[in-house]
C-alpha cells in the first residue's frame, strides 16, 4: 500500500495566506515562526523560575523580536540569535558576580561573557549589512596634480544622462587648484655672466717665472 503524497511544499508556501505571527518570524508560513519563536522561548535563562517570571521573560522576547522587525526569515534568524546570545552574556555576568564565586570561576565566566558580547556585535554588522545599512568608505592617498591640473575635494554626483559632474553643496568642499610660477631671478640684474666653455683659443698665462737664481717651473 502506497502512501498518499500530500501538496509540494512550494504549494504549501505559495498557497498559505499570511501568518499573524510574520512580524516575529519574517515568514508567511505559520510553522517556520512557530518553529523560531519556541526556539528563542528556549534560549530564555528562566527554567527554574517562578511560572510569574517566566511569563515575564517570554514577554520581554516576544517584545524584542517585534521591535527588531524582521523582513525576512534569514533576518529573524539573526534576531532570535542576537536574544540567545543577550540572554547567554547577562547570565555569565550574572555567574561572575555571585559572591560565593571562585576567582576562576569569576575569570572564566567573564571570559566566556567576553566572547558572547563580541558575536553579539558581529551578528549586528552582519544584520545591518544585509539590510543594507552597510556604509562603504573610500580613502584616497597621495593624490598628484600636475600643471594646468585641478583637484575637487568634496563627494562628486554624477548626473544622469551624462551630465557634467557637480559637487555637492557642502561648506567644506572647495576646490584647490595648482600651477607652477615662473621662476624668481637674483636681485643683482647686473651681476658678471658665467664663461661658457668654447673650442675657441685663448691666451695661456706663461708657466714658466724668473726667481732669483735661475728660473722655476710652477706644477
Amino acid at each position: 500500500m502506497t502512501k498518499a503524497k500530500g501538496p509540494p511544499i512550494m504549494s504549501l508556501v505559495k498557497d498559505q495566506q499570511a501568518d499573524p505571527f510574520q512580524f516575529l518570524g519574517g515568514s508567511i508560513v505559520g510553522a517556520w515562526n512557530d518553529t523560531l519563536l519556541n526556539q528563542t522561548m528556549m534560549s530564555v535563562w528562566a527554567r527554574n523560575s517562578p511560572p510569574e517570571t517566566q511569563n515575564k521573560h517570554f514577554d520581554a522576547t516576544l517584545a524584542a523580536m517585534a521591535g527588531m522587525e524582521p523582513k525576512d526569515e534569514l533576518e529573524a534568524m539573526m534576531n532570535a540569535q542576537l536574544v540567545a546570545a543577550h540572554n547567554a552574556t547577562m547570565e555569565f555576568y550574572r555567574r561572575a558576580s555571585q559572591t560565593d564565586q571562585s576567582f576562576e570561576g569569576t575569570c572564566a565566566a567573564l571570559n566566556q561573557a567576553t566572547k558572547l558580547s563580541r558575536n553579539f556585535a558581529r551578528l549586528v554588522e552582519v544584520r545591518d549589512k544585509h539590510r543594507g545599512k552597510g556604509q562603504q568608505k573610500v580613502t584616497v592617498e597621495h593624490v598628484h596634480v600636475h600643471a594646468g591640473g585641478q583637484a575637487v575635494v568634496g563627494v562628486v554626483e554624477h548626473a544622469g544622462g551624462g551630465g557634467q559632474n557637480k559637487l555637492e553643496e557642502q561648506p567644506h568642499a572647495q576646490h584647490v587648484t595648482y600651477a607652477f610660477e615662473p621662476a624668481v631671478w637674483c636681485e643683482d640684474a647686473g651681476r658678471n655672466a658665467l664663461p661658457i666653455p668654447s673650442d675657441g683659443e685663448w691666451s695661456m698665462p706663461n708657466a714658466w717665472r724668473e726667481i732669483t737664481g735661475g728660473t722655476e717651473e710652477e706644477f
